[in-house]
């Protein structure tokens, strides 16, 4: 069975042919980061100007390298929420458009189901049920995925997501957007211990998240030192940090883990290509015997190929839409 799957919720506008939610036969992504470093973050009204102009020639190079046209299509899979409004939009109202065109079915599909999708992918024998930590820009999740269909939050942040906090360090620093990649590549060189940061914890919700704090007390760090002419070494500021967000994230998810007796761990989203982050959580598996599954960095970010991955379990569930179908900038996972 071969999906086509589109996804625009942020930057990237993406096309891919998956078949049987396990094999990429393409995988086309425009990418916008360019565009965006020039304001230090992604600006919605250009997000949704360039996936309108670009759209069309991804989803045709998508089914050109797959030797496909849309006569070998089974669905048509889009991420229709959570995101950036007006950039989901297009990528609905354009596969919303192509379904009633062809009559080729259309299959609604969650962001963040997505990317614990582009495991299938990337580890052709993993199956629920297990234990997910979800961790982007937008998001930070632990979720216990009891089918492929079926999702149940465990734990989530109460305000920054993991990335967001990551990011907004490391343009404190004058690093450039997207800034949790150049951070996690500068900690690799620092000492995590060069400064104490403190860990957010919330009262009576073990394993909910809070990055507020944590990004505020680094900020302050930072400006504070400039205020005293204090040079900080930039390699150790990034790595006390990585290590303190990596710290909690690691923490929670283990407590989870062990609470709900599962031995089965898996992470998702544009966090799960930190360094740290995939090393500890390695290693804490390893100690404990679990088994522990993580995506190839190459699909941690968004595309389309975890859309046609997730979109497939939603189609063979029975999961399909209408031209009513409408773009939402905020769902959870559990109603996805």
């Amino acid at each position: 069975m071969k999906i086509l799957a589109i996804e625009s919720s942020c930057d990237e506008t993406a096309a891919a042919v998956v078949e049987d939610g396990r094999n990429i036969i393409s995988s086309v992504v425009a990418s916008q980061v360019e565009e965006h470093k020039l304001y230090g973050g992604v600006v919605p009204e250009i997000a949704s100007r360039r996936h309108a102009e670009a759209i069309v020639p991804v989803v045709r190079q998508a089914l050109e390298d797959a030797d496909c046209t849309l006569s070998d299509i089974d669905a048509i899979g889009v991420t229709y929420a959570p995101g950036l409004i007006g950039a989901l939009l297009v990528g609905v109202n354009f596969a919303k458009g192509l379904s009633l065109a062809t009559g080729i079915p259309l299959v609604p599909v969650h962001h963040l189901r997505s990317h614990i999708a582009s495991n299938y992918i990337s580890n052709k024998e993993l199956k629920p049920p297990f234990l997910c930590l979800v961790v982007s820009g937008g998001h930070s999740h632990i979720v216990m995925v009891e089918d492929y269909t079926k999702m149940k939050i465990i734990g989530k942040t109460r305000d920054d997501a993991a990335g967001e906090a990551f990011d907004k360090a490391a343009r404190t620093m004058g690093m450039p957007y997207p800034g949790g990649i150049e951070m996690d590549r500068v900690a690799e060189n620092g000492n995590p211990f060069a400064f104490k940061l403190p860990r957010p914890s919330v009262h009576d919700a073990p394993y909910d998240f809070s990055f507020s704090g944590l990004k505020t007390a680094v900020i302050n760090l930072i400006h504070n030192s400039a205020q005293k002419g204090v040079e900080l070494n930039k390699a150790d500021v990034c790595a006390s940090f990585r290590y303190a967000v990596v710290d909690c994230l690691v923490t929670n998810f283990i407590k989870a883990a062990e609470d709900l007796k599962q031995k089965k761990l898996v992470i998702a989203g544009g966090v799960s290509a930190n360094s740290l982050l995939r090393r500890t959580l390695a290693e804490e598996c390893k100690k404990r015997d679990w088994e522990m599954y993580m995506p190839e960095k190459s699909l941690c970010g968004d595309n389309a190929a975890m859309v046609g991955s997730q979109g497939y379990y939603e189609f063979v569930s029975g999961n399909v839409a209408g031209t009513d179908l409408n773009a939402f900038a905020t769902m959870s996972i559990e109603k996805g």
